[in-house]
């Protein structure tokens, strides 16, 4: 029989409404655990890179172009700042700035030959994810992830130390030339948001393997595609519903909709003998393993919210 493990967001962006009583009860008679916080451990626990590591730019690149294993790689993201009372916010990036083939067109041609004389090649196969080729022995610093940078002060993220020198003195640059291009202008007059900054981030070399148990993914996040891409699993619906699935819902908001459109045609294929388990997988890390002999813990008390317990709380 075939098993579905679902990513979720964290639980607190879905509280907030009273659980429905088959849920109630299934929740409070599964089995719990915890993991790590955020959505890279999310991740690593369904997948396995070796090496281990977490090289983002090169499993996008190689998503996106194909041509990652010749190189290292740095995502360059184009991103829009504004200047506050401490330093500078990072207020969208990515597709947030709906970019088009024209916006790289036209921004593109005048940041290349800063990063081309650094010996970083700038390209951009797609107009929200932009990158830079890095020789494979490169030293890179930490760079954060651009969605820890996004709403906080950019400067408290910058790469520290020696190493990081060069990319800070890189950045300035590259904001300074797209602050004063005119197409930044015009996508002002235009009602657009300027991309007056990039972010450098997701540094590595592609893995030699990425492993996962499951045999059909089902999500349209690049990183997820990209991942299952490279673990040779395909992200469209195969029509085997008899295979380990892995469905990727971390953009829900609603609970409602969780519930009647996902947990609970779940759990009736569990009861139907449809499906042998049932994993929810949140991204604070708690973790809700559901099976059909459990409706044999009568004792448990139903959870009416999803805040209820700590998920590594078991009931007696």
């Amino acid at each position: 029989m075939a098993s579905a493990t679902l990513l979720l967001p964290t639980r607190t962006r879905l509280v907030g409404q009273a659980l429905p009583v088959v849920v109630a009860k299934a929740l409070g008679r599964a089995d719990r655990g915890r993991g790590e916080e955020g959505e890279r451990a999310q991740l690593r626990r369904q997948f396995q890179l070796i090496p281990d590591h977490w090289p983002v730019a090169a499993l996008t690149r190689q998503l996106d172009a194909g041509d990652a294993a010749s190189s290292a790689w740095l995502r360059a993201d184009p991103a829009r700042v504004a200047p506050d009372m401490t330093g500078a916010r990072m207020l969208a990036h990515g597709d947030a700035l709906a970019l088009t083939d024209e916006d790289v067109a036209r921004l593109l041609p005048a940041l290349r030959p800063l990063f081309g004389d650094a010996g970083f090649p700038l390209d951009a196969p797609h107009p929200s994810r932009w990158y830079l080729r890095v020789p494979k022995d490169a030293p890179l610093p930490a760079f954060a992830s651009v969605d820890d940078v996004l709403g906080d002060d950019l400067f408290a993220h910058l790469p520290e130390g020696d190493a990081g020198r060069r990319w800070r003195a890189l950045l300035t640059e590259a904001q300074v030339t797209l602050h004063n291009h005119p197409w930044n202008a015009q996508r002002v007059a235009e009602g657009k948001p300027p991309v007056n900054s990039l972010w450098f981030w997701g540094g590595g070399v592609l893995p030699d393997t990425v492993r996962t148990s499951f045999r059909q993914i089902k999500g349209n996040e690049v990183l997820l595609r990209a991942l299952a891409s490279a673990a040779g699993v395909p992200t469209e619906y195969a029509g085997n519903d008899e295979v380990d699935a892995l469905i990727d819902l971390r953009q829900l908001r609603n609970l409602d909709l969780l519930c009647r459109d996902a947990l609970q045609p779940l759990l009736a294929a569990l009861r139907k003998r449809e499906l042998d388990s049932l994993t929810l997988d949140f991204e604070d890390g708690a973790i809700f393993v559901l099976r059909r002999d459990q409706r044999w813990r009568f004792w448990r008390r139903p959870m009416p919210r999803l805040d209820t317990l700590r998920p590594d709380e078991v009931p007696a």
